[in-house]
């Protein structure tokens, strides 16, 4: 392939959105780029301040219960107040607690300040995905997902080098650094990012306004295709988290250091920051059961593979297996989301898939930990196969139909000019007519 070739792939796959998307995107990354907490967070904990490394897993484990609670909290917060008000709080809450860290030093002050940070960290993402959803084109949605995920892991990427590097001045430092870039995050939306929660529906006939039908978490899991979305994705998640505690400890076993495990695992950013945009042109375009159940077999191949692997190179190449498997799934199953999602009810749609993410989060490392510890690491690997196996096959029985079905329909909704309010939507005991102020997200993510 010419190089001309290649710019015109790249200028293709970044072209088309609207700018405020590139305000997003810009946010997520200076965001990331300065996440030093949860990177150094067990080193900081272990080492700075004496702790045990119980105490620290136990730290690290409150941070993922936070989110539990964070992400549907965020979802109501973000269809009831709105999209930029919503992002802007949880930074400035995460940014808070970033700087909290630099100071607080008691077991207890520490556990609680982490929890909150996963409340606010959870928190903002519905906001995020539902602000995606609202700006940009329907058929755009799945690749302007993959794209903020780019922004995150290039941010990661640079910030665990930089954090590294600069680790000679302290934790501390690390963490009011953390704190100043999150805070410069929620500048930018801020001053930058407008407030795209759609408008209430208006009736033709009387020209007043007609509440949506409310929405709760009951409600939201009553929609029987999204609850069979999110039941898969919480097997993925727990599919996906495993090799995070479960590979160093697996490497170890096998007589290999813990830098041998820092250049294996740097693969994930690596292949992550590389291939993103190649990932995302070469799935364009395909049927969204079909890159789901793709993913799912490609996480369960890549670490099933793991019980076989005995080098460095043999376990870097069972991550990057399951990296490309992670390229295709999480903005498949964001946009999926959003296409399942009513319009006004887009935020707790992605809370409550948050909550997936959030719930792996807590219960993987813990599981993770009693299997390697018990069985021994093969059984966590098979055990990781076996259930990534399992949530292919769901998406091809469960999901294909519902999943093509609402690409359908949003492909049939007429594209007009979208609108946003300032306010809380009205709400009123009976569902709203057929929506038509902005096409629903489709397939494609």
């Amino acid at each position: 392939m010419s190089i001309d070739s290649l710019r015109r792939s790249a200028r293709a796959t970044v072209s088309g959105l609207p700018g405020g998307f590139w305000w997003l995107w810009l946010s997520t990354l200076v965001n990331r780029t300065g996440a030093f907490v949860l990177t150094f967070l067990s080193l900081y904990l272990t080492q700075e301040l004496g702790h045990s490394a119980w105490f620290a897993g136990l730290v690290v484990a409150l941070h993922g219960l936070g989110g539990v609670a964070g992400s549907p909290l965020g979802g109501f917060l973000t269809d009831r107040w709105g999209r930029r008000p919503t992002m802007v709080s949880m930074h400035l809450a995460a940014a808070s607690c970033a700087l909290l860290l630099a100071f607080v030093t008691s077991a207890w002050g520490i556990a609680t300040v982490v929890l909150l940070m996963g409340i606010a960290m959870q928190g903002v993402r519905p906001s995020i995905n539902a602000t995606i959803a609202d700006m940009v084109p329907a058929h755009e949605v799945r690749r302007a997902y993959a794209l903020n995920y780019w922004a995150l892991n290039l941010g990661f990427a640079i910030a665990a080098i930089g954090g590294g590097a600069a680790i000679v001045l302290g934790y501390r430092t690390l963490f009011v650094v953390d704190a100043a870039a999150t805070a410069l995050c929620a500048l930018i939306v801020f001053l930058r990012l407008p407030e795209t929660r759609p408008e209430a529906a208006v009736d033709a006939a009387t020209g007043e306004t007609v509440g949506e039908q409310k929405v709760g978490i009951l409600t939201v899991l009553r929609d029987a295709p999204f609850r069979t979305l999110v039941l898969l994705n919480l097997l993925v998640c727990l599919v996906f988290t495993a090799p995070w505690i479960g590979l160093p400890l697996t490497m170890a076993g096998e007589g290999l250091g813990t830098s041998a495990y820092g250049v294996v695992i740097a693969v994930n950013g690596v292949v992550i920051v590389a291939f993103q945009l190649l990932v995302n042109k070469v799935t364009d375009k395909r049927s969204p059961a079909m890159l789901l159940t793709v993913s799912s077999l490609l996480f369960a191949l890549g670490t099933g593979a793991t019980a076989l692997a005995g080098s460095s190179f043999a376990f870097a190449a069972t991550v990057v297996v399951w990296t490309i498997g992670e390229m295709v799934h999480v903005p498949t199953n964001a946009a999926a989301t959003a296409r399942l999602a009513p319009e006004h009810a887009r935020g707790r749609y992605q809370g409550v898939m948050g909550m997936s993410w959030a719930v792996a989060g807590f219960v993987a490392p813990i599981a993770a930990g009693a299997i390697v510890d018990g069985p021994g690491p093969d059984v966590l690997w098979i055990a990781s196969a076996v259930i990534g196996a399992v949530a292919a096959v769901g998406y091809q029985t469960r999901l294909r139909s519902a999943l093509a079905d609402a690409e359908s329909d949003a492909e049939a909704t007429p594209v007009v000019e979208k609108v946003v309010i300032t306010g809380p939507a009205p709400e009123a005991a009976n569902p709203a007519p057929e929506k038509v102020s902005s096409p629903a997200p489709v397939s494609g993510s």
